[in-house]
């Protein structure tokens, strides 16, 4: 006689029923991904990115962008809270009064011990298959941003950018934004 496990996988249901700890709780494939609350310099790093981001979307009126907590709803089975997310004005219809509804077209995560495989690797491949067209993955440790594209071959590393090298990030999607990594991570 053999014994058969069944997984059990999660539903955005069963998410909104996750109590609100303070850490962040998503589903990706169904199965419940939870990480503590981010470090103060982890939330330095989103606020810089917010604000710059957010001044050059406001001022070329690109779309919106959305800092965590921000539920994005792929599918039934995979919900993420990505900590800055950006939905372009051709896609507003997306944005809804509880959500976002379908994938965001740039996404970045601020990654730490606990959440390094989780940022670059299972959601790498989460955005790529649902299609987001940039992902970076900041990196306080070593201080560097990986850019992420969807291309035709899928999602490929663009650049690797580094504050020591005094690089500075682009993307595409927002013409005119140039942030240098200085700017992006706080002194210590």
């Amino acid at each position: 006689m053999s014994i058969q496990t069944r997984r059990i996988q999660f539903t955005y249901e069963d998410y909104l029923l996750f109590p609100e700890d303070g850490r962040r709780h998503e589903l990706i494939d169904g199965d419940h991904f939870m990480t503590p609350a981010p470090s103060t310099r982890h939330q330095k790093i989103v606020g810089n990115l917010a604000r710059f981001l957010g001044d050059h979307v406001a001022l070329t009126k690109a779309g919106e962008v959305f800092v965590s907590p921000t539920d994005v709803v792929l599918s039934d089975l995979d919900v993420v809270q990505p900590d800055l997310l950006f939905v372009c004005a051709a896609r507003a219809s997306i944005i809804t009064e509880k959500n976002i509804q379908g994938p965001p077209d740039f996404v970045i995560e601020i990654i730490s011990e606990t959440s390094r495989k989780t940022d670059e690797t299972i959601k790498r491949k989460l955005y790529e298959r649902y299609g987001v067209r940039e992902y970076w993955i900041v990196d306080p440790e070593l201080e560097t941003v990986d850019v992420h594209r969807l291309g035709e071959r899928g999602c490929v590393r663009a650049a690797e950018l580094s504050l020591e090298a005094g690089h500075a990030v682009e993307t595409p999607l927002l013409p005119g934004l140039k942030l240098k990594l200085s700017d992006i991570f706080p002194k210590q």
